[in-house]
């Protein structure tokens, strides 16, 4: 990990395929730190959340870290709610399309890692970004598939803009 690069925090909630789970592997190579207990997420770390009410920006501070829940689709709602009381920024990702082969085309369905890469990315740490996708055979198709709304959503100045941003691609 380079000074630069933003801290990644994985909550693992062993919900997952343990042979395609993204956070995983991305702790196996030292790209974040995996806790399995809520109360060790760091404090004031931006929060990837699919139900926040703010779009994650260029605008927001990424120095406490980002944190991403790694959970199973079919339990984000039961997990998220537990959160809510932890001093966290909750952020949700704007617009993207997933790139992994189980849920390939599909919005807004994207891996631990993808979340991770679309917000380093949209933050202005695209080199961190292109590490953490180079880890899977895949994760250039992410990228790929995603070029040009992240190019935009980095260039954005606030939530607002990342929204009207967004109006365009849905």
């Amino acid at each position: 990990m380079k000074d630069k690069d933003i801290k990644l925090f994985i909550y693992h909630a062993s919900q997952c395929d343990p042979k395609k789970c993204t956070g995983k592997k991305m702790a196996r190579f030292e790209l974040a730190r995996m806790f399995d207990k809520i109360n060790r997420i760091p404090r004031e770390s931006i929060l990837l959340d699919p139900m926040a009410e703010k779009a994650l920006s260029p605008h927001d501070n990424a120095n406490k870290g980002i944190t991403v829940l790694d959970c199973s689709w079919e339990h984000v709602e039961e997990v998220f709610p537990k959160l809510l009381k932890l001093r966290l920024q909750h952020r949700a990702l704007p617009f993207l399309v997933a790139g992994n082969p189980v849920n390939f085309g599909k919005p807004f369905k994207l891996t631990s890692a993808e979340a991770f890469a679309a917000s380093l990315y949209i933050l202005g740490n695209k080199e961190q970004a292109h590490t953490v996708m180079s880890k899977f055979n895949w994760g250039h198709t992410f990228l790929e598939l995603n070029h040009e709304p992240l190019e935009e959503y980095s260039a954005a100045r606030d939530s607002k803009e990342i929204l009207e941003i967004q109006s365009e691609y849905i």
